[in-house]
């Protein structure tokens, strides 16, 4: 990701983060949420999504498997929350 956050960027983001829970490869859903989805957060002045992100992760390991899941399907319908009001693809 270069250094402009923009939409498209976010899609690309939610499109892997999708992928991911669809299989439930938990390994990689931790992997986007940190490194992708809080950066590209930190990038777009997201912080209160960046900060979701990372205390998601950092919190870890949660009781079980399934709420890992529901808290990553809350932290992707924040996301999808703020696609919906980004501004024009860049």
């Amino acid at each position: 990701m270069n250094d402009t956050p923009s939409k498209l960027h976010l899609e690309d983001v939610l499109g892997s983060l999708w992928d991911a829970r669809r299989r439930e490869d938990l390994g990689r859903l931790a992997l986007l949420v940190h490194c992708d989805l809080r950066r590209w957060a930190r990038a777009a002045k997201q912080e209160l999504l960046a900060k979701h992100a990372q205390d998601l992760v950092l919190t870890c390991p949660l009781a079980t498997r399934e709420e890992f899941i529901r808290r990553v399907d809350q932290l992707i319908g924040e996301a999808e929350a703020v696609h919906a009001t980004c501004g024009r693809a860049s």
